[in-house]
Order: structure tokens, then sequence, then C-alpha cells
């Protein structure tokens, strides 16, 4: 088991540790279509979500991030829009779990490289799968590879690891 010791501006000295292969081994149901890296890419959060903690994740994943260390910038984002509640709604809302204090994103990445906690794993899963519905949403109402159809939905579902430039 690898040993990880997290310093940044959230978290001090929190130590996980990881027990699968990075990116192998998932729940049956979690079937992700974009890796972090690939999500990083392609621009999420206004590229202020993981600046102050590069150091925790492989290198690679940042390459060609679209990142914005300063301040949130929409136009990091795949779809130009913001997509996101802030922090503090997502903490109102009892979202948050205290090991993963930025959110979904962070546990994904944590999980992709193979850090396990069965319970929360499993409640981050069944969040997950129940974003699919705004896939649906964009399904009904737009025309296949329209991305100027439903914008923020769209970039929404990207924060969540599904591909919606396929929809």
């Amino acid at each position: 088991m690898t040993k990880v010791v997290v310093n940044d501006k959230m978290q001090k000295g929190y130590t996980y540790f990881l027990s699968e292969e990075i990116g192998k081994n998932f729940h049956i149901d979690f079937k992700p279509q974009l890796t972090p890296s690939q999500l990083l890419k392609l621009g999420i959060f206004s590229g202020k979500y993981m600046t102050d903690c590069i150091d925790e994740f492989p290198s690679e994943w940042f390459l060609d991030a679209k990142l914005s260390p300063k301040c949130k910038n929409i136009e990091c984002n795949f779809f130009k829009v913001s997509a996101s509640l802030p922090l503090s709604h997502w903490k109102d809302k009892g979202w948050i779990y205290k090991d993963d204090p930025r959110g979904w994103f962070q546990w994904y990445c944590r999980y992709y490289m193979g850090r396990r906690i069965i319970d929360e794993d499993i409640r981050q899963i069944k969040r997950w799968i129940q974003i699919k519905r705004h896939a649906g949403a964009i399904k009904k109402n737009c025309t296949t590879g329209d991305l100027n159809c439903r914008r923020k939905q769209r970039q929404a579902l990207l924060h969540w690891a599904y591909d919606s430039r396929l929809i």
C-alpha cells in the first residue's frame, strides 16, 4: 500500500492509502467516461479547483490542464459557462465528506488513484449515477452533437466525468 500525505490549503497532514492500481478495479456500477486528466485538459470548475493540490496527483495530469491559479475563469471551462455552485452550498446540503473537503471531483481523483473508503465510495457513486439525468434532458431537448444546446448542463456533466460532447 502506498501512503499519501496531503498538505494543501484545505488539508494539512491528511493521510490516505492507495489500495488499488491507478485507474483500475472500480466498483461495478461506476463507469466514468473521462479520467481526471482528461477532465482537467477539457476544462472544468473554471480552472480553479485543483491549483493548490497539484503535488498530490501525477504531474502528467496537469501538463495541458486548463487552470486559473488566481481566480475562477469560466473561459477555462470547455463550454465557457459557469456550472458550479459555491462550496458553501455543497456544505449546507451535506454533500461534502470530511476527507474530501473539495467535493466529488476530489473524491474521484483519489478513487482513481486507488484510495478506497467503502461507504463513502458507494455514496459518491450513487450521486454520480443520479447526475446522469442531465444527459436525458440534453438528449430530449437538443440535436445530437449540438454543443451549443444546454451548455450549462453539458458543463455540469463534464464535472462528473460524463462526456457530454457525445450527446
